[in-house]
């Protein structure tokens, strides 16, 4: 694949337990695989998605929509239904119902994989902000106990896809996947704008009961991203510093 940021960054599971270690960008160049593994490999993100986003909205995942898209795979750990205000809601079913559709193309045209195990538990969750601020929050961060807290969980992980999806087009052969993750790509793209947006609103508020604004927490999430990618800076906050302004 064109980047390993696709791969440092992918699930949750890795964002919580590699080590920071940075050294250069020897890391950012071209993976060798073929069309299908290059479409293939992004179901396990697009699983995460649709898990995360079916049981923050409605309490429950993928095996009460699609069980068959699961492969026999096992159902994630510790998802839950989040204390979301309508509106929001409304806007992450949806985001399930889409993370469902991009199932469905990906397993039709180059098949599928059984579902990988994934924690989405608070304790999950609460390890990956915990290494995003640098230290223990206390309270432990919960992404399903009110709205702001999911959206800024919901920010860890469309971008990750968008990036990969990038990456990934000028490595592929052939019209059909060209067509395939490019459209793919514009879904995630509009899932990230939405959220971005949505706590775009909230920018200066503090995220009670920690001293730190929801910017804060976006600007740290996305360092950590850049850590783990290992490919110099790809990824910013909702509120860009002055002296990053415009750069490339």
């Amino acid at each position: 694949m064109a980047s390993l940021y696709f791969f440092s960054a992918l699930l949750l599971t890795v964002l919580v337990s590699v080590p920071i270690n940075v050294s250069g960008s020897a890391y950012c160049g071209p993976v060798e695989a073929t069309d299908k593994d290059l479409v293939q490999f992004p179901l396990n993100l697009e699983f995460l998605e649709a898990e995360f986003f079916l049981s923050g909205a409605l309490g429950h995942g993928l095996d009460a929509i699609e069980p068959d898209f699961a492969g026999g795979g096992p159902p994630p750990i510790g998802a839950q239904k989040a204390n979301l205000d309508p509106v929001t809601r409304k806007i992450i079913e949806e985001f399930g119902y889409q993370e469902v559709g991009h199932l469905r193309a990906i397993i039709t045209a180059v098949g599928g994989i059984p579902r990988p195990l994934y924690d989405l538990s608070p304790e999950a969750f609460a390890q990956l902000f915990d290494k995003a601020v640098g230290y223990k929050l206390n309270p432990p961060f919960n992404p399903y106990s009110n709205t702001v807290n999911y959206l800024l969980a919901s920010y860890a992980i469309p971008y990750v896809g968008l990036v990969g999806y990038v990456g990934t087009i000028p490595y592929l052969t052939t019209y059909s996947s060209r067509a395939l993750v490019a459209s793919l790509l514009g879904v995630e793209s509009g899932q990230d704008a939405v959220i971005r947006t949505l706590l775009y609103e909230k920018a200066h508020e503090k995220v009670m009961p920690y001293n730190i604004t929801v910017a804060e927490f976006t600007n740290a999430i996305s360092f950590l991203r850049n850590k783990l990618a290992m490919c110099g800076v790809r990824d910013e906050g909702l509120i860009v510093p002055v002296t990053s302004r415009g750069r490339k």
